[in-house]
């Protein structure tokens, strides 16, 4: 019995033995491998892991470059970018997410007490912004609200919502407002140009954007304390600095729109030019808008008027009738001309009063269509045509705005004598009110018509002699006497400075005919002696019971005018306010 007890003892230690060695054997294994497997990851693929790693948790992300600045001729600020955040989140947040975490980020997205507080601050519907924390969506990047001021953006980020993020972006800012819209225009929620100098002048303006490494965390949120490295730093844009005298801009823009609600006018355009240089001094129209905030603007307000749109210039066009026939010698200075109507081919000429005999003074300070066609008339057509096209009609102004208007001046070999004459006064052609003011500084600089530019130049090298400095003094001394007592623009006379201008009343054309609505016109420089500054002022439809051009656009004249020329300091030049000064 013992011997038996013993063999099967020592029998079960034998098992128990094997069994020993079996685990043995398989924890080896098992380190083994582990060891393996440390050395395949420690060693062998550590350059793939890295790499793997990385890409999921450092990543790429732009960095805004700063817009370049909008300045006036003396370096006021027009237009600036200003850092702003725009707040994104990522839908999957809690789908991402593991653990504790996913469960408490999931927990709070449910909590409509913060996103109740987020709907308030961003001024958004509470079922938008659920919408846009949808874990179902297959984005993991939306946009809430773009642009937001910086601290409306840190009690964003206060409210501690999961998957909320804060990014740096830029916004433009455009500080004097509705005053410079037409002419700056604006930027689109990517900081383009759309509109204005800011389309025109988008690839100066834009800058460079950067680029930087980030890193991530599980939903793929940068976090913001931890930079990895700077792989482009932005480039700024390049700043632009304009011909605009922003005082004059706001002269002109408020009394331009004074005088479109005084007249309850539908719009209205103004230029302001410098007579030596060509330079683009101010450029208003009516009606405007905020391009600071758009919302409820119509799109039709947004257009630069003064630009882009086109009329029949009227009798703004005698004075250079006249300088043409007199430059080519068709008339004389001293000729007479009889006013009866004019019969034309079975049209009639006419009028508005019978002014009898006139010289050539006569015919601008009256404003006779009769004389102004038979002086048209004693021009040979291509003449008469080749004149209009070197002062720039028929043609854009060339300073590459968008939608710059060319305007039309017809072929003179498809003229009738009735419309060559029509074309002394204004009508069978059209053009813009910077294309009319253009042409008058043939008149205001001695027989130098000057280019254009709305940026700042001492010098204008691409001017052109078309008229000889002895007519343009001549017409230009003319001109003065339509500002007097019993010339068409009394209204247009400035206390302290002799001005020469000319008026126009033209008949608007609706559905293919001419109305009973009118432009009112009326273009001028001073000081007459020596001018500085030429204004060209249209006013459309005004319907407060006054349309012609030297009762409504000619007070607009004088009232920008006087105030330009003191704010600039220009000496008068009227012998009377000569005297006064002298004396003192």
């Amino acid at each position: 019995m013992l011997q038996a007890e013993k063999k099967r003892n020592i029998k079960q230690a034998d098992d128990f033995s094997g069994r020993r060695k079996l685990v043995m054997i398989l924890m080896f294994a098992a380190m083994m491998m582990l060891v393996a497997k440390a050395v395949q990851l420690q060693v062998l693929d550590t350059q793939f892991l890295q790499q793997q790693a990385r890409s999921r948790h450092v990543g790429t992300v732009q960095i805004a470059a700063y817009r370049g600045q909008i300045k006036d001729r003396n370096g006021e600020s027009l237009a600036v970018s200003a850092p702003v955040g725009s707040v994104w989140v990522n839908p999957q947040y809690c789908r991402v997410e593991t653990g504790k975490k996913a469960k408490q980020a999931c927990a709070e997205l449910a909590n409509e007490t913060k996103l109740k507080q987020l709907a308030k601050l961003l001024d958004m519907p509470l079922e938008k912004i659920k919408r846009a924390f949808d874990p179902m969506s297959n984005k993991q990047f939306a946009y809430l609200k773009r642009r937001i001021e910086p601290y409306l953006a840190e009690k964003v980020k206060a409210i501690g919502l999961p998957g909320v993020a804060i990014v740096k972006e830029f916004k433009r800012f455009y500080p004097a407002g509705e005053v410079t819209a037409h002419l700056l225009g604006f930027t689109n929620v990517d900081d383009q140009g759309q509109e204005g100098l800011e389309l025109m002048h988008n690839s100066t303006l834009q800058g460079i954007t950067g680029s930087k490494r980030v890193i991530r965390d599980g939903a793929r949120q940068v976090i913001e304390e931890h930079d990895v490295e700077s792989i482009e730093e932005p480039e700024a844009g390049q700043d632009l600095t304009l011909s605009i005298d922003e005082r004059l801009q706001y002269l002109a823009y408020r009394e331009l729109k004074a005088g479109i609600i005084m007249h309850n006018a539908e719009a209205g355009a103004l230029v302001i030019l410098e007579a030596e240089t060509g330079n683009v001094l101010a450029i208003v129209n009516q009606p405007s808008f905020n391009p600071n905030s758009r919302k409820g603007s119509k799109i039709s307000h947004y257009r630069n008027r003064a630009i882009t749109d086109v009329f029949e210039p009227g009798s703004t066009m005698k004075p250079l009738v006249v300088a043409a026939a007199l430059d080519g010698g068709y008339v004389k200075e001293n000729q007479l001309f009889i006013t009866k109507s004019l019969r034309i081919k079975g049209k009639w000429v006419k009028d508005g009063h019978d002014y009898g005999t006139l010289n050539l003074t006569g015919v601008l300070k009256k404003s006779s269509n009769v004389a102004a066609s038979k002086i048209a008339l004693s021009m040979p057509p291509e003449y008469f045509w080749r004149f209009y096209n070197s002062v720039g009609f028929g043609m854009p102004p060339g300073i590459g705005f968008p939608g710059e208007a060319s305007g039309s001046l017809p072929d003179y070999s498809g003229w009738s004598a009735f419309e060559q004459a029509t074309l002394s006064f204004g009508y069978g052609l059209s053009v813009s009110i910077l294309q009319l003011a253009r042409s008058y500084t043939a008149l205001a600089d001695d027989g130098k018509l000057h280019s254009v530019s709305l940026l700042k130049r001492d010098h204008d090298n691409y001017a052109q002699q078309v008229l000889s400095a002895a007519t343009a003094i001549k017409v230009r001394t003319m001109l003065e006497q339509v500002v007097k007592k019993d010339g068409t623009a009394y209204q247009a006379r400035v206390d302290g400075y002799r001005v020469a201008g000319k008026t126009g009343t033209v008949k608007k054309v609706k559905d293919g005919a001419y109305s009973n609505d009118y432009l009112s016109v009326f273009v001028g420089m001073a000081p007459a002696s020596d001018p500085k500054l030429i204004i060209a002022v249209m006013v459309d439809t005004p319907q407060a019971g006054q349309y012609y051009g030297g009762l409504v656009a000619a007070p607009i004249f004088s009232k920008v005018m006087g105030g330009a020329l003191r704010l600039l300091g220009v000496t008068p030049d009227e012998e009377q306010s000569m005297s006064v000064l002298l004396s003192k």
